[in-house]
């Protein structure tokens, strides 16, 4: 018996041992690329002057700070030519514009050139229909048990159109996006809902409704697919690279990441009642 039990705990030594051993991973980092984040969006019922578009570059899978771009010229300009200059924040990679005009159905292009690298992109601002009502059940999901929120809206019949809707809750860190086309519902009322499981009388949500185009639709339904509802939302670091519709001018197969995106915008924060 103590030879059996010796035996045991030799080997138990040696399993436990081996579980301590640390692995070493050594993963390639590629040559950093330039991150573009220009959505401009309109709030309804706001004069929409003010708008950031943020610049950076892709880092190392390990790396806790995400390296900012400064020194850049940024600038958009309408289909009239009239230019908006986008100036940095020091030292932030925050570039702002406080004098920028939103006009729905307006074709707007984006130019940033940086480090004697010109990127270029071209879109249009699109319209959003507004929230009419929201709604709470507290017999939703697939249990019957879960609290639901709906957010409604008349869709236009006279246009296709796109939708991004993007969901923040109190409860949680990360969002959650969706993207809609109204192939289904034209002309009809419709709808964003809420998907978390876990909502409780007093979390509150803020949730937004944007206008996209069809170009930014099939993108955002890329990355949204590929990040996943609970990645904390579609501008986290995804484990492929979507190429976007920023074009690097002086070598086209360097792309950006990034998007050039111009939405209306309209956002409610409903708080979960007792019912």
């Amino acid at each position: 018996m103590k030879k059996a039990t010796l035996l045991i705990l030799f080997f138990i030594s040696i399993f436990c041992t081996s579980c301590e051993e640390v692995v070493d991973v050594d993963l390639d980092t590629a040559a950093p690329k330039l991150v573009i984040e220009a959505a401009i969006n309109w709030q309804k019922g706001t004069n929409g002057v003010q708008q950031t578009i943020k610049l950076s570059t892709t880092t190392g899978y390990f790396e806790n700070v995400i390296p900012t771009v400064s020194n850049a010229t940024v600038f958009i300009t309408n289909s009239s030519g009239k230019q908006f200059n986008f100036l940095e924040v020091p030292k932030t990679g925050r570039y702002v514009c406080n004098t920028f005009e939103p006009v729905i159905d307006e074709q707007y292009t984006l130019t940033v050139i940086s480090n004697g690298t010109t990127y270029t992109a071209i879109e249009t601002m699109k319209s959003i229909a507004p929230i009419t009502r929201i709604e709470q059940n507290d017999e939703g999901g697939f249990t019957g048990k879960d609290i639901e929120i709906k957010a409604f809206y008349n869709d236009p019949a006279d246009a296709d159109n796109y939708y991004l809707y993007k969901y923040e809750y109190s409860n949680k860190v990360t969002s959650n996006y969706y993207v809609d086309e109204d192939k289904f519902f034209k002309g009809n009322e419709f709808f964003s809902i809420s998907d978390d499981d876990e909502l409780e009388v007093g979390d509150k949500i803020t949730l937004t409704h944007y206008g996209i185009s069809k170009q930014y639709y099939n993108y955002m339904s890329i990355l949204v697919s590929i990040a996943g509802s609970n990645s904390g939302g579609p501008f986290q670091s995804p484990p492929a690279t979507v190429k976007g519709n920023i074009i690097n001018t002086t070598d086209k197969n360097n792309y950006p990441l990034g998007y050039f995106s111009l939405s209306e915008t309209d956002t409610r924060t409903y708080t979960i009642i007792a019912q």
